[in-house]
């Protein structure tokens, strides 16, 4: 029917530009696959965990019929059964439309009262699921609006969410080429790009970019970046705009302290939401990315590795494109580290609530990816404790030779004592993490490892330093249990602590502790990790006890 159907598009009004490209192209589709296969023989599946694929198929529900016709058309991932294709099932993630809370990912669970907030049970689940679960998802996609309209179906396009924290754009020129002659290094500044160094041939909406501008801020936006944004009066990728033309999808990412693991894990958080936000295409979870950080420093971290969850190129900074007009056909900017009521910092957490599923899903992610093992509970309930020992100035435990003393003199648990300060590389940290049922360490940020514990494990704050909500609060989002010292009278300070920039500060101290107390405590976070069910399960599935190093690391 649609053979003679040529796919040529013409200029229009602006108004019916959209409508008619979308018909041409749905009528070109419809022609183009009367006549070849949609998908490659034997399309490669991303490799996501087995519960993570079966909600990517039930996205893209073409595609799942497509591998369903034969177990050649697709290749499925390692260790992965045809039953995630075959399946009929109605799993979703939560952000989709339609998706019904008994299909979604996970729940949140509300034990504590609902007050404040809120005036019933059900809207202080709603209320959590939306501030810190795929709801938050589904609003960042609700919010995207063109800020940029194309004008022919291969033009340039810019699209946003509220107040410019997410973006995503197509055949866009970014011009680094003064950055060639800046002395300074970029980090954090708000001045990388001039007017008019950031282009596309679209029609600009400028007072819809404008009214979206008020988190001007560098780690909170990319209104610095967006505000000088024009339209070129040519086709982009004509003559000579670019060059350099990147075809690979690309991420450019404005991130937090690298050697700090929470502010990091910030950024690989919201790059992580960032895929769903994006999730047009079946390539969302492919590797096949180029992420570039917004600065001139290289990039150093002790977490780098984590980025091979997400891309299996080199990671770019600034310095690798400066003195260039560089093209990108597709680029997405990523939600930030800091924005105001975004996830991960300072995220606004209703009372009474947690168990966030996209807290979940990312663990399950970043672990996946990066082919953590994981070992089973020990059989007769042996709990796992891992003591985190700071070799830093402050918070270190004073006893700490008494406190572990203590607990390896229980037969109930199999201790380890790590200093993830030393020269342990960062898989073989969560190797260590996602095995252990009990992290116990002070405030500090190699907490933020609670994200990769197992579901029934607890993470004891020792002291939280009069910080009492940082971790607390991660935990209930990961769905872990926490707990935290309580009688300060049994808690010994070294000293009131001396703040750098003066006066007192208990996290610029050293602590003793109760032994007494301290097994106490102990003894309520195992409890809690026998009681709860999955542990339960694997004790009537894992073999014999297998033995754990206690060696200090």
């Amino acid at each position: 029917m649609h053979n003679n159907i040529k796919c040529i598009y013409t200029k229009m009004p602006t108004r019916l530009t959209i409508l008619i490209i979308l018909l041409l192209q749905l009528l070109c589709s419809s022609t183009i696959n009367t006549e070849v296969t949609k998908y490659p023989n034997n399309f490669k599946l991303p490799d996501l965990p087995y519960e993570h694929l079966k909600r990517y198929l039930n996205t893209f529900t073409e595609l799942k019929a497509y591998c369903q016709q034969s177990a050649n058309h697709c290749q499925l991932p390692e260790n992965v059964s045809l039953s995630v294709v075959d399946g009929r099932s109605t799993a979703c993630w939560g952000h989709e439309v339609g998706c019904s809370a008994t299909d979604r990912f996970q729940t949140p669970i509300c034990p504590g009262d609902h007050t404040g907030w809120v005036r019933s049970k059900s809207a202080q689940v709603e209320t959590f699921y939306y501030q810190t679960d795929f709801g938050y998802i589904k609003q960042q996609i609700e919010e995207l609006s063109v800020m940029c309209e194309p004008k022919y179906f291969t033009d340039s396009s810019l699209e946003c969410t509220k107040y410019l924290r997410f973006c995503r754009g197509r055949n866009l020129m970014f011009d680094f080429r003064d950055l060639i002659h800046r002395k300074e290094m970029i980090r954090y500044n708000m001045d990388v790009l001039r007017l008019g160094q950031l282009v596309g041939h679209c029609s600009l909406n400028r007072t819809r970019l404008k009214v979206e501008m008020d988190h001007m801020s560098a780690l909170q936006s990319w209104a610095p970046e967006l505000r000088n944004f024009d339209e070129l009066p040519m086709p982009l990728l004509t003559g000579d705009n670019c060059d350099m033309t990147v075809n690979t999808p690309t991420f450019i990412m404005k991130i937090d302290s690298t050697f700090n693991m929470y502010h990091h894990f910030c950024d690989f958080f919201n790059l992580y939401v960032s895929l769903f936000v994006n999730q047009t295409h079946t390539s969302a979870f492919v590797t096949n990315t180029q992420i570039i950080i917004w600065e001139t420093y290289p990039y150093e971290s002790p977490f780098a590795e984590t980025f091979k969850a997400f891309t299996k190129k080199p990671v770019w900074t600034l310095n690798d494109i400066k003195g260039k007009r560089v093209c990108f056909r597709n680029v997405v900017l990523p939600l930030l580290p800091r924005m105001i009521f975004g996830l991960f910092y300072n995220t606004p957490i209703i009372q009474g609530c947690q168990n966030s599923g996209l807290f979940r899903a990312f663990s399950e992610f970043v672990l996946h990816r990066l082919q953590i093992p994981f070992q089973p509970p020990l059989k007769r309930k042996k709990v796992r404790i891992t003591f985190l020992s700071r070799l830093t100035t402050y918070r270190q435990v004073l006893n700490e030779a008494d406190l572990l003393e203590e607990l390896r003199g229980d037969e109930d648990y199999v201790v380890r004592r790590v200093s993830f300060e030393r020269a342990i590389g960062f898989k073989d940290q969560l190797a260590i993490t996602r095995n252990t049922d009990v992290l116990i360490g002070m405030h500090g940020a190699g907490l933020t490892h609670l994200l990769f514990l197992p579901n029934w494990a607890t993470i004891f704050e020792l002291h939280n330093c009069e910080d009492p909500n940082c971790y607390k609060d991660l935990a209930r989002l990961r769905g872990v249990n926490y707990i935290t010292w309580q009688d300060r009278e049994l808690a010994y300070p070294q000293d009131e602590g001396h703040h750098p920039q003066g006066g007192a500060h208990a996290k610029f101290t050293n602590y003793s502790f109760d032994r007494t107390e301290f097994a106490r405590l102990v003894a309520l976070a195992a409890k809690h990790v026998r009681s709860h069910p999955e542990y339960q399960k694997y004790q009537e599935t894992v073999p014999d006890d297998v033995s754990m190093d206690k060696d200090e690391l």
